[in-house]
């Protein structure tokens, strides 16, 4: 099932016999085992193990969560964190010092050592490690900081091979020391570490000594050997195969890290990965990004980001020309923008912390918990009924009541020797070690694991990589799949397949001439200034523009251009004045430009029907405007229905006019909500996502698999299009 084992997909695990889907949340009044499958906080995961009886603490499997270590990684990153915060804070204090001395000691450090760069590395590194705002003013802003890393802040840097050399040597690379893996060693202790063979270990080593004492070391040494001989294989064989998954995902995991992104270079963007970004490179920032390093902000509309992850504080930072300062590893929350790269790798605070914290996380399963109580009830029920008998035949032994096979007293008082007492004593231990070892199953160790490792073989036949054996269990019991579409059931390659505009069905959604050249204007003016992407148009002639940005994006600019759209001739005859970032939750953009005289223009792009109810009018094809009647509502309520009947993705655009005088002050801009009200339809696009090959084979197949469990009833679901599975079927 290739098509379904993608990036977007997730497996909904359900306990057999648990049943809880992992989703709730922990409370009073909720079920005590009703918690998230991954991500749960340490408090909530004791409150679950406290309330699952989980007797046996010395960890029936390798990778059993422990919560100590846990809280011990979280106080690191704290004081990590405190740390950083006091040598920022002592870095301000000093630096406003200096604001009062003299003229000319308050110029631009020397920059002898910079290796060809006006600025050298620990200074670049400091004025964004203390967001030190007074220095980039000394340094003349952005542009001249960007001016001493030899970058243009719209076309980037070059890219050759060479400059990219020179700034690696100068700066460093976007690397940052890893611990290195755990050894075979490691794992082969994680698995003595194992209650049940602990238990083991000991009997057999009694039981070896007591064989060889009572029976002689040619006959003894059977029934010790053969234990120990097990509790070995169960070693080696866990340790083994654990050992070569964590060599697999030590490389999935580095893959999983070596992220794809954007940048800005010789004036186009193209795809690097994270690690081959260089001091001075120019990188976009959207919603759901990671800032990839520390930085600059060099321009934006409506930038949020999330620095939790570095502060520890939940606090939406927005972000302008007087907070410009980003760190990497936060997360863009809100709007779009650019950022001048200033520091990375190691000379980041999230290289830092990342170089000091080694990733290691544990997750209990089900099955784990179960085991962990049977093999814990197993030892204690054998090794209390072993300890009371031997507390009874110690007891009769000596009191008189143990005879030999022919009648005689075994222990007489006074008549014995210490040999003698010894042999007998020797005897009736060998009995209560005997009820151990038949008590604790040496064999179930070893049958878990060993049906736990086929099973993972099988799974990674099917390519679903398992890191941990006992996740086996987990993804049996799974009973529902939810899957991403865009990208995982479709090939993530959108096109705008129909139009209509001028209040009718385009015979062809790129045949301009049926509309006149103001609407024409119109769209072409949205679809260029509204937008996140970009279009890099070569100098020389002959060659395609080249398209960025998102999926739904680069579908809308390739449409454009077929309309006769000039990016940036377009672009140059407007000038923004303020925008409303898209992002899933508002399902709509906006942004305002000014074109001249008092005239402005606020264009609208999102989901149809929500752009549909804030219009009031429309224009037919030759631009004439008209109310937007009940009738016509319907009529475009119609045609969304049939685009989306057809699996598309209905995106609107509309437009208001609005008068510059009514426009708020430039320092008061950032809080102006763009009006979204009175707007004129101007047309609505279906965007056409094609269908991966492959995907109605692996719904089949996911569907008569299900279908063959019996108890419970399979379901394939999507977050997105049902209609596509439909469809495709």
């Amino acid at each position: 099932m290739e098509s379904l084992s993608s990036g977007g997909e997730l497996a909904r695990r359900q306990s057999s016999g648990g049943g809880s889907s992992g989703w709730g949340s922990f409370s009073g009044d909720a079920d005590p085992f009703d918690i998230p499958a991954k991500g749960a906080p340490l408090e909530r995961l004791r409150k679950w193990r406290q309330a699952a009886l989980v007797l046996n603490a010395s960890r029936r499997f390798r990778y059993t969560l422990d919560l100590k270590k846990e809280e011990q990684k979280e106080e690191i990153r704290r004081k990590i964190r405190a740390q950083a915060h006091v040598i920022r804070a002592a870095f301000r204090f000093k630096e406003a010092g200096r604001i009062h001395v003299q003229s000319e000691e308050t110029k631009v450090p020397c920059a002898d050592g910079a290796l060809g760069f006006g600025i050298k590395e620990d200074q670049i590194t400091a004025l964004t490690r203390d967001h030190n705002y007074s220095g980039l003013q000394q340094y003349g802003g952005v542009s001249g900081v960007a001016h001493m890393l030899k970058t243009d802040t719209q076309k980037g840097i070059s890219g050759d091979d060479s400059d990219l050399l020179a700034r690696k040597n100068a700066f460093g690379s976007n690397t940052y020391p890893r611990k290195k893996g755990r050894s075979f060693l490691a794992f082969v202790w994680d698995a003595c570490k194992d209650l049940t063979l602990i238990i083991l270990m000991v009997a057999a080593a009694v039981s070896l000594a007591l064989g060889i004492t009572t029976e002689g070391i040619k006959e003894g040494w059977y029934d010790g050997a053969s234990i120990a001989f097990a509790v070995l294989l169960v070693v080696f064989v866990t340790a083994i195969s654990d050992y070569k998954q964590s060599l697999q995902f030590q490389n999935l995991n580095e893959e999983k890290q070596n992220i794809r992104l954007e940048v800005v270079r010789g004036g186009r963007r193209i795809t690097v990965s994270i690690y081959d970004l260089v001091v001075g490179d120019v990188v976009p920032l959207k919603i759901g990004d990671q800032v990839p390093t520390d930085g600059i902000l060099i321009s934006g509309h409506s930038l949020s980001i999330d620095e939790s992850s570095m502060t520890g504080e939940s606090k939406i930072v927005h972000k302008d020309q007087k907070s410009p300062f980003l760190m990497s590893g936060c997360k863009v929350a809100d709007g779009y923008g650019t950022m001048l790269v200033t520091a990375v790798g190691i000379n980041t605070e999230w290289g830092l912390l990342m170089a000091s914290i080694s990733e290691d996380s544990g997750e209990e399963t089900p099955l784990q918990v179960r085991l962990n109580g049977v093999a814990t009830f197993i030892g204690m029920v054998g090794l209390s009924v072993a300890l009371a008998v031997l507390v009874v035949l110690l007891a009769r032994y000596f009191t008189g009541h143990t005879y030999n096979p022919d009648g005689s007293v075994q222990y007489v008082k006074g008549n014995m020797g210490v040999g003698q007492t010894i042999r007998g004593i020797v005897k009736i231990f060998t009995v209560a070690v005997t009820i151990v070892v038949v008590a604790v199953p040496e064999g179930l160790p070893l049958a878990v694991t060993l049906t736990l490792a086929f099973s993972m073989r099988k799974m990674m036949k099917d390519k679903a990589l398992v890191r941990r054996l006992s996740a086996c269990e987990t993804m049996g019991s799974a009973t529902t799949i939810c899957s991403d579409k865009t990208g995982t059931l479709t090939l993530n390659q959108m096109t705008v397949v129909e139009a209509y505009f001028g209040g009718k069905k385009m015979d062809s959604p790129d045949n301009a001439q049926m509309l006149s050249a103001d609407v024409t204007s119109l769209i072409v003016e949205g679809i260029a200034q509204n937008t996140s992407g970009s279009i890099f148009e070569p100098e020389q002639g002959g060659q395609e523009p080249e398209v960025t940005g998102s999926p739904t994006e680069k579908a809308i600019l390739s449409w454009g251009l077929k309309l006769g759209m000039k990016f940036s001739e377009t672009r140059s005859k407007s000038s923004i004045l303020h925008v409303f970032p898209f992002n899933s939750e508002k399902k709509r953009g906006g942004v305002a430009v000014y074109l001249a005289g008092s005239e402005v223009h606020i264009h609208w792009k999102g989901a149809a029907e929500i752009i549909l109810d804030s219009c009031t009018s429309w224009v037919d094809t030759g631009g004439s405007k008209h109310s937007m009647t009940p009738e016509k509502v319907a009529e475009f309520k119609k045609f969304i229905e049939d685009m989306a009947a057809a699996s598309l993705r209905c995106v609107a655009f509309a437009y208001r006019t609005h008068e510059m005088d009514d426009v708020p002050d430039e320092d008061r801009r950032e809080e102006w909500q763009l009006p979204e009200d009175n707007l004129i339809m101007l047309g609505i696009v279906g965007i056409k996502d094609p269908c991966r090959p492959g995907v109605r084979d692996s719904v089949r197949l996911c569907q008569s698999l299900s279908s063959l469990k019996g108890k419970h009833s399979g379901r394939c679901q999507t977050w997105k299009g049902r209609m596509l599975l439909k469809k495709s079927q």
